[in-house]
C-alpha cells in the first residue's frame, strides 16, 4: 500500500456491515482527506467486502482492503501495521465514528512534534459525542505524557484515541496466544511508554459507539477466553507498578487469569510470591462471582 499520507486510519472489523457505514460516513465528513482507510476484515461472513467495494468505488479517499482468516483483532492489528506505509497508524474501530476535524486536528499537532524523536505520537480522548468524554477530560496544561502515566498517575478514566508511529509500533507486534484471540491493547502499548511519550490533544476524536458483540460489552467472557493473555498482561502491569497498592491489585487478577487458564505454580511462578499468596482467595472470589458465566 504506498501512500503519501501522513495518518493511516485502521478499522479490524468482524461481521460488522450493519455499522460501519456509519464509520465511512464520518470519514467522508473530515475536513482534511490527507488520510488512508486500511480495514482488515478479521474473516466476515457477512456483505463486508461488497461494502467496502462500494465505498472504494466513490473513491473519496484511498481505502484499502485485506480479508484474512478469523484470528481476533490484535492479529488483524498486527497485520495492519505490517501493510502500512503513512507515518503514523491510528486504530479506529468499525462501530465508532470520528468528529469532521479529526484528521485535521491530529496532523495539525503532529506537525509541531514529529521532528522530536522521544514523541511515540499523539494521544485524545474517546466520548460519548463531540462534545462529552466518557469518562473524565485529560488533565489542564497537559501537554505530554505517556499512557501509563495518564492512568495512574493523572487518574484518567475512559478510552482514549492514540496515534502512534507505525515505524514504532513496528517493533511491538501483538503476541496472541495459541488457540486465544484476544489480549488488550495495552499490552503493546504501554511498552511503548517504557521508551516514549505522546503528545496530549485535549479534544475527543473519537465518538464511541459500544456495540452489544464487542469487547467492551463482554470483557469478562473475553478474559475467561483468553486466559493466557491475561495473565501476560496482568504480569506486565505487576511489573511496571510503581506502588505495591497496584502491584496487589494487579496479582488479584493475575491470579485471575492463572485460574481460568488453569495454571500450574501460579504462586512460586509470579512476579511476588507473598502477594500471590494473598491475592489467592481474592481471586478465587473474583472467579466465582464476578467472572463467573452468566
Amino acid at each position: 500500500m504506498a501512500s503519501s499520507n501522513e495518518l493511516c486510519i485502521f478499522t479490524p472489523t468482524y461481521n460488522r456491515a450493519y455499522c460501519l457505514s456509519d464509520l465511512f460516513d464520518s470519514l467522508c465528513r473530515q475536513t482534511t482527506m490527507q488520510f488512508e482507510w486500511l480495514i482488515v476484515d478479521d474473516g466476515s461472513t457477512d456483505n463486508t467486502q461488497e461494502l467496502v467495494s462500494n465505498f472504494q468505488a466513490k473513491g473519496q479517499f484511498p481505502i484499502t482492503y485485506i480479508k484474512q482468516a478469523n484470528g481476533g483483532k490484535q492479529r488483524a492489528f498486527n497485520t495492519g501495521v505490517q501493510h502500512c506505509k503513512s507515518e503514523l497508524f491510528m486504530c479506529v474501530d468499525s462501530d465508532d465514528t470520528v468528529p469532521v476535524d479529526m484528521v485535521a486536528t491530529i496532523l495539525n499537532k503532529w506537525g509541531e512534534v514529529h521532528d522530536d524523536p522521544t514523541i511515540a505520537g499523539v494521544i485524545g480522548m474517546d466520548g460519548k459525542d463531540v462534545a462529552t468524554p466518557l469518562q473524565t477530560s485529560f488533565p489542564k496544561g497537559l501537554q505530554f505524557t505517556t499512557m501509563w502515566d495518564l492512568y495512574y498517575k493523572h487518574h484518567h478514566k475512559g478510552d482514549v484515541a492514540v496515534a502512534h508511529r507505525t515505524e514504532i509500533l513496528k517493533q511491538y507486534p501483538f503476541d496472541v496466544a495459541p488457540n486465544e484471540k484476544f489480549i488488550a491493547e495495552t499490552y503493546v502499548f504501554h511498552q511503548i511508554d517504557q521508551h516514549y511519550k505522546l503528545a496530549v490533544i485535549p479534544k475527543i476524536l473519537i465518538i464511541a459507539n459500544y456495540r452489544a458483540d464487542g469487547y467492551s460489552a463482554n470483557v469478562r467472557k473475553v478474559t475467561r477466553e483468553n486466559p493466557i493473555g491475561y495473565m501476560k498482561l496482568k504480569r506486565m502491569y505487576i511489573e511496571y507498578a510503581e506502588t505495591w497498592r497496584l502491584r496487589f491489585y494487579e496479582t488479584i487478577l493475575y491470579m485471575v487469569g492463572c485460574h481460568f487458564a488453569q495454571q500450574s505454580g501460579a504462586i512460586s511462578n509470579a512476579p511476588y510470591r507473598f502477594l500471590a499468596a494473598a491475592a489467592w482467595l481474592p481471586a478465587q472470589i473474583l472467579c466465582h462471582t464476578v467472572y463467573r458465566p452468566k
